[in-house]
């Protein structure tokens, strides 16, 4: 019986260390998930969001924002793959094909229809409102690969600033680029060894906690708390300045600006000048690319220098998916813009409810780019981008059009 009982003692001392040992490597496991932030703030990832905040959950995933960045897969991918389609030739001889090989997605490039170089879709970047660019890695380093997709025209394209008859795939991506379509990413370091590493350090799309912080200690403490109605540890936009609430617009939507700081440095509530240097030049209507100091113009707007309130949340709700309703951005326009106010529309006043459904393309018009354009297959001259300008102004010549358009309606 002794032997007995010292047997059942044995196993169950032999159970219980193994038992430490299972939790205790489960706790080292978690700890390697936690992503946080340079100041060592741990985020939670936006899926923890939807628990407390359902509704908002469920519209602000449909956002460009949010889907500004993704790994690269059959459904984040806008463009088709292995048909006559799917190819993009630089001349006669040299072309780029869009392949689907064993479940993973490639750009192979053929010379004399001999297979030269074949890369990984690895990361698609943009929503695929206007278009897609795609990243690969390379000895733990982000590449963007040769050929893009261009939304408007339902076609593989030339990347944006590629040479038009040469296929390069040498273009590497740095982290101000990432700072602009993630969360949050160390991955673009040196520091990663393994290919398991890669994605370890990134927070695909521009998701909650990119202008509420990272979310890790509020999470844990209202599950601790579940009584607390007040949010804790969490950063509430709501209750910034407005040129705390510009600046983290102007992040990524202020023209290409080079860091001070690392990048990530900036918090959602600092001063964004001590982050990143001024543009390099002023800000113009006529220079649309999707990279354009919008901030800078809407600064530069009428509107917004006689108004102490004004800020881009005025007009756009980032937690929901608005854009191409024109008539709800109108329906904002006239809040200030009141028709028994001086500063109404008088255009045409037999047409006052048509032109008060649609502010925006005669004050904000939509215009080509001048910078960004892409080469599509069969065509002579570039196709340039369409961007909205968020100088608000009078054009006439926009003007002209439109009411010539809803006339002859």
């Amino acid at each position: 019986m002794k032997w007995i009982r010292g047997k059942r003692s044995t196993i169950t001392a032999i159970l219980i260390v193994a038992a430490i040992i299972f939790l205790f490597s489960q706790c080292l496991d978690r700890k390697k998930e936690v992503i946080a932030d340079s100041k060592g703030r741990p985020y939670a990832g936006s899926e923890t969001c939807k628990d407390c905040h359902k509704n908002i959950y469920d519209s602000f995933i449909h956002t460009a924002h949010y889907n500004t960045s993704a790994p690269a897969t059959e459904e984040s991918v806008k463009g088709r793959f292995n048909t006559d389609s799917s190819i993009y030739s630089y001349t006669y001889y040299d072309k780029v094909a869009m392949e689907k090989r064993n479940n993973l997605l490639y750009q192979v490039e053929y010379y004399k229809n001999e297979q030269k170089n074949i890369r990984r879709f690895d990361i698609t970047i943009g929503s695929g409102t206007r278009g897609q660019s795609f990243l690969y890695w390379n000895n733990y380093k982000l590449f963007q690969l040769p050929v893009s997709y261009f939304t408007a025209a339902a076609q593989w394209a030339n990347s944006p600033g590629f040479p038009l008859h040469n296929i390069l795939f040498n273009r590497l991506i740095t982290t101000r680029c990432l700072e602009c379509h993630t969360t949050f990413s160390t991955a673009v370091s040196s520091s990663i060894q393994k290919e398991d590493e890669r994605d370890a350090q990134l927070i695909y799309g521009v998701t909650c906690e990119r202008c509420h912080g990272p979310a890790g200690k509020h999470v844990e403490f209202q599950l601790q708390n579940p009584g607390e109605k007040k949010g804790k540890f969490i950063i509430n936009p709501a209750s910034f300045s407005r040129t705390q609430q510009m600046d983290m617009c102007a992040l990524c939507h202020s023209g290409k600006r080079e860091n001070i700081t690392p990048p990530f440095s900036f918090t959602a509530g600092d001063t964004l000048d001590k982050f990143l240097a001024p543009p390099p030049d002023p800000p113009r209507a006529e220079n649309l690319d999707v990279h354009v100091n919008q901030y800078g113009l809407l600064k530069k707007s009428k509107c917004y220098l006689s108004s102490t309130t004004m800020t881009c949340n005025t007009c756009h709700n980032t937690h929901a998916q608005e854009r191409g309703n024109i008539a709800l951005f109108s329906q904002r326009c006239m809040t200030c813009h009141k028709k028994e106010e001086c500063h109404f529309c008088e255009t045409n006043k037999s047409m006052d409810a048509l032109t008060a459904a649609n502010c925006i393309d005669c004050h904000m018009p939509v215009k080509p780019s001048t910078v960004l354009s892409v080469q599509l297959q069969g065509k002579e001259t570039s196709s340039p981008a369409t961007i909205r300008s968020h100088l608000i102004a009078v054009y006439p010549e926009e003007t002209k059009r439109l009411v010539s358009f809803i006339k002859s309606k």
